[in-house]
């Protein structure tokens, strides 16, 4: 038991500390977005680069935060009938949500996202834009950020278990 508590404040740490200094690439974001909006609109002067580097930031931010925000239950649910039940109801139904879709989709993400990134690293892959930013550095994102939340689902899936089993809340 020991051992469970010392991997979920592990993996809830490395989360903890992921989204908080990954919740930081919201700000240059901003401000290349500001400087192209001014750009745009009162100079008449676009740029090439905003565009492909903003949706790059943007999808390491969106990435990197997932498990950050699956930690602090900030995913969507869609609750109609899940309100209604009784906290083991609850979470019964998030333990066969986690076994029949989170876990199948993380795996699904790690491996298919592990291979889009070692493609996109075997020929270095660059954008068609004519600003042309590598593209194999936000590949990889992808099954790193598949790992971290799949660790994540695993904590709440281990929490969710001894609640059910136990009928009380694990002690940290």
């Amino acid at each position: 038991m020991e051992t469970l508590r010392k991997y979920i404040k592990t993996i809830d740490s490395i989360n903890e500390w992921t989204g908080r200094i990954f919740c930081w690439v919201m700000l240059p974001l901003v401000c290349i977005t500001i400087y192209e909006v001014v750009g745009r609109k009162f100079f008449n002067s676009p740029t090439i680069w905003v565009f492909e580097t903003s949706n790059q930031l943007y999808g390491l931010h969106f990435m990197m935060g997932s498990a950050f925000a699956l930690l602090h239950g900030s995913h969507v649910n869609v609750d109609v009938f899940y309100r209604y039940l009784t906290p083991k109801g609850k979470a019964t139904i998030d333990i066969i949500g986690f076994l029949i879709f989170f876990f199948p989709f993380c795996i699904i993400i790690i491996w298919k996202g592990t291979q889009f990134a070692a493609q996109s690293w075997a020929m270095l892959e660059v954008s068609q834009s004519v600003f042309h930013p590598p593209l194999y550095p936000i590949k990889t994102v992808i099954p790193i950020a598949g790992v971290l939340l799949t660790l994540q689902g695993s904590t709440i899936f281990i929490k969710k278990l001894f609640f059910v089993t136990k009928g009380k809340e694990m002690d940290r």
